[in-house]
């Protein structure tokens, strides 16, 4: 079948309330691309304005985290919309076909899909309907968001063309806030994607009724099961991080943009934050892990009471033994000390003049002691005799 004379149909290889796609080829220009046409069934003037919306709203997106739309028209009576062909299958196939996710590939496919989300949220576009079977990942493992068809502006609230308090969506994956009318926001796509990321680290989704009525209730009230007591072997980081997105209110919940970042960082796998900025004028200390303000150095204490947290001492050799002298008031972090590097950390050996001025100074404070209290008894013993 040749669409438009140009795009070659040959395999279906998805369907949807709206349309079917086909594995294609461009006859023009010699590329696979997959052609995604309207239904006949539902071919009425609201599906091929929300059709021809799929085509505008990912046509604004350029990222190699989102499907690209190539082209778009009208044949034999019914809407098409070209795109590229993502060489591999959805998350929801592999989910079926592999079982749960190892951690580091759910890392992965966190911050690929929260990249494509961020570029989406950047152009104010909310995609409203992400789940494992929208997020696709071509032969590399790289994912890749799909299906725009319910995507909204968010500064055009008509663009979802849906009436007031109709929820679009998969329940499954729905933020509390669209449960109980509130329109899409950038927040329900983080919402959504935990979701999604759960599902993939568990096996299921983190909550799931017999009615659609008692699941929206579960998204607005109940609060999710931690994945490890489900049997997900995620590190504690991750997990906390997770059920962070799956926060109730919208603005407990981090942007596509926090996500993508922090699952770049590798802070997911636990691993210790990195050392801050050095101060202006300050010299090297390579032994402190956190810094600054006043009054830190001189205690073993962090902010909030805990115990310091233990040097990094990677990269600058084995750690000098710690002394005793550590537990009471300490001048090893004085900030009025000269010395820098090393020097913060290593007790140096008193000099023996210093030690003589101290003992000195102990002798005579006994002396003027005793010279006073025998000046007072002589005063007491003349004032009676005299009396």
């Amino acid at each position: 079948m040749l669409v438009a004379d140009r795009y070659r149909l040959h395999t279906v290889i998805g369907r949807g309330g709206m349309g079917e796609v086909w594995q294609a080829q461009d006859e023009v220009l010699g590329r696979p691309v997959a052609v995604k046409v309207l239904l006949n069934d539902v071919a009425d003037a609201s599906a091929e304005a929300r059709f021809r919306l799929e085509a505008q709203t990912s046509a604004r997106l350029n990222h190699p985290n989102v499907v690209g739309t190539l082209d778009f028209g009208t044949w034999d009576g019914r809407c098409f919309l070209v795109m590229e062909l993502v060489d591999g299958g959805s998350l929801a196939a592999e989910l079926t076909g592999g079982g749960p996710l190892r951690a580091d590939r759910l890392a992965q496919v966190a911050q690929e899909a929260a990249e494509g989300l961020a570029a989406a949220h950047e152009k104010g576009i909310v995609h409203r309907d992400v789940k494992p079977g929208n997020l696709l990942s071509d032969r590399h493992g790289t994912i890749r968001i799909a299906d725009f068809g319910i995507a909204r502006f968010v500064d055009d609230p008509s663009a979802g063309l849906t009436t007031t308090g109709q929820i679009v969506g998969t329940g499954l994956y729905l933020a509390p806030e669209r449960a109980i009318g509130t329109p899409a926001s950038s927040a329900s796509d983080m919402y959504s994607l935990g979701c999604v990321l759960y599902q993939l680290s568990v096996g299921h989704p983190p909550f799931e009724a017999d009615s659609p009525t008692a699941l929206l209730y579960q998204h607005v009230d109940a609060p999710p099961v931690p994945p490890h007591q489900r049997g997900a072997a995620l590190p504690p980081a991750f997990e906390t991080y997770l059920l962070g997105l799956l926060a109730k209110r919208p603005e407990d919940r981090p942007t596509a943009r926090e996500t993508a970042d922090w699952f770049r960082s590798g802070a997911w796998r636990g691993a210790p934050e990195p050392l801050p900025p050095e101060e202006p004028g300050a010299g090297p200390e390579p032994h402190r892990q956190w810094d600054s303000g006043p009054g830190r150095h001189r205690g073993a204490q962090q902010p909030g009471g805990g115990p310091a947290r233990r040097p990094n001492t990677a990269g600058h050799g084995p750690a000098p033994a710690a002394s005793s002298a550590s537990t009471g008031p300490s001048h090893l972090f004085s900030p009025s000390a000269q010395d820098t590097g090393w020097s913060t950390s290593v007790h140096r050996a008193a000099s023996r003049r210093p030690a003589v001025r101290t003992s000195a100074r102990r002798h005579f404070r006994v002396l003027a002691v005793l010279g006073g209290a025998a000046l007072f008894v002589c005063a007491l013993l003349l004032g009676m005799s005299m009396f």
